[in-house]
Order: structure tokens, then C-alpha cells, then sequence
């Protein structure tokens, strides 16, 4: 329904979501958990096999978004170790490989992935969820921070690393759920009893992958971070986007979460 614009561009692909649930269950919601705990057996196995992912953490759960070509691809690739199904009429029917044989291909031996760059900035943020019938109390300060409130970058110049503060705010309304990651400064503009976090209300502290706009192409991204801190046991809350990707890990894991990088950087050269 958006009409075109010349400000606005548009992916050529579609994308399908892979929700993963633990034994059939949908988590429970009460905790930002991350994305590491399915870094493993499902991230590192797409990348592996070519397929490009977009990460997407809520407050309730995790969703891959995978490009509907590569389907046959992730199903070949997961169903050794997951029981797969579509979604029709509201209802989950099983998959087979047998459902994704048509167009598949086996892939070719995977190159070594690019290892990007990774900075952390030293703003602190709060991984938080409203509930549904509250939104409209908040409604005119959220526009004014999604769209309004922000300043246009300042021109850096080259190879700068001014990454003493951040600008990142994410809001998404899936399935009637809301999640919204924000700095811990914006916070305060919003009525504190309206937002909602964990029990603990940790802070997050960011590292952000990419020199330059990654796109939507390249494979193995979000495992170069989430298979480091899987194997440490250490959540991330994860957001794709465009021209960089984003890992919120608590703050104070930050320095390790650091050192784990660079060794994974220090040792792909």
C-alpha cells in the first residue's frame, strides 16, 4: 500500500520466517533470552549451505527470515534436526524434504566467510515490551522518537570511530506482541510504569558488525557473532538490518564478548 518514492527502496526478494520453537512449545515470553541458543543448529547450518539470513530478536521470541528461493535449500539443510512445518489456514502442517525436492541443489562447498569489522559503542539499552492495550498512552511520544527527535548524522570523516553514543531504536508489533530496544537516555522520556523488561532490568551494551553496508546477499554474518558467544553461553539480542547488524549482549559481559570477537577475528586472518 506504500505508494513508490525515489527515498524508498525496496529488496527484490521475499522473504519467508522461520519461527523456532522448543519442543513445540512457544516461549514463555517473561525473558529477552537472544539468539544464541539456536546459533548452532540452525544459523551455522544455513551458512554453511549459501543461505543468507535476516535475524530478527523480540522480547518474546527469535525469527530467521530466509528468502523464499532458498526454502528447498533450509529445509534439505534442517530437517536432519528439526520437525518442520508450514503454516495453512492457521493450522501447521508437516514438511518434508520430499515437499522441497523440486529445485533443489546441492550447494557448492562454502568459501571462507568474510569476517566484518565489529565496533561497540558506549551507549547502555534497555530490551523492553508494552502491552498491547497501553500502546495508545505512548503513542505520540513514540512518533515523535521514531520520526522526529533524531538529528541527521553528523558527516564523518574518514575511518572515523566516534562511537561514544549511538542512535538505534527498534519498535516491532508481531502476532499483537510489541518489543522495542532504546537507550537507556530515551527511556526516560516514557512513563516508566508503562514499560516493561525482566525481572533483573539489565542494561545491553551494543556491537555492531559491518564497515560498510552489508546488504542482503552474503551469508554466514550472523553466525560470525552468534557462534562465538553460543559456544560461551552468552545471550545476544539480535536485529539485522541493511547497513550493519546489531548484537545487544548484558553489560556486564560486554569485555568478554569483546575478547571472544577478536579472537574469532585474530584467528580468520
Amino acid at each position: 500500500e506504500l505508494p513508490p518514492s525515489e527515498f524508498m527502496q525496496v529488496a527484490d526478494s521475499t522473504w519467508l520466517v522461520l519461527s523456532v520453537v522448543s519442543n513445540g512449545r512457544e516461549p514463555s515470553g517473561c525473558q529477552a533470552t537472544g539468539v544464541t541458543k539456536i546459533a548452532r543448529s540452525v544459523i551455522a547450518p544455513l551458512a554453511e549451505h549459501h543461505v543468507s539470513v535476516l535475524m530478527l530478536s523480540t522480547y518474546q521470541t527469535d525469527f530467521i527470515l530466509v528468502r523464499e528461493r532458498d526454502l528447498p535449500v533450509v529445509i534439505h539443510t534442517l530437517a536432519g534436526e528439526f520437525d518442520i512445518y508450514k503454516e495453512e489456514s492457521g493450522e501447521r502442517v508437516p514438511v518434508t524434504c520430499d515437499d522441497a525436492s523440486n529445485g533443489f541443489l546441492k550447494p557448492k562447498p562454502a568459501a571462507s566467510p568474510t569476517l566484518h569489522p565489529v565496533q561497540s559503542p558506549q551507549t547502555r539499552f534497555c530490551v523492553l515490551t508494552v502491552a498491547p492495550d497501553t500502546l495508545p498512552a505512548i503513542a505520540t511520544m513514540l512518533i515523535d522518537v521514531l520520526f522526529y527527535s533524531h538529528s541527521p548524522p553528523r558527516e564523518a570523516g574518514a575511518g572515523s570511530q566516534d562511537l561514544d553514543s549511538i542512535t538505534f531504536f527498534a519498535f516491532s508489533l508481531i502476532e499483537g506482541y510489541i518489543s522495542i530496544v532504546m537507550d537507556a537516555e530515551t527511556q526516560k522520556r516514557f512513563p516508566s510504569d508503562l514499560l516493561l523488561t525482566s525481572s533483573t532490568g539489565e542494561l545491553w551494551r551494543m556491537v555492531r558488525i559491518g564497515g560498510q553496508p552489508l546488504g542482503f546477499d552474503e551469508c554466514g554474518i550472523v553466525a560470525q557473532i552468534a557462534e562465538p558467544l553460543a559456544a560461551a553461553d552468552i545471550s545476544a539480542y539480535y536485529i539485522s538490518t541493511f547497513n550493519f547488524d546489531h548484537a545487544l549482549v548484558p553489560e556486564d559481559g560486554i569485555d568478554e564478548v569483546i575478547q571472544l570477537l577478536q579472537q574469532r577475528q585474530d584467528s580468520g586472518r
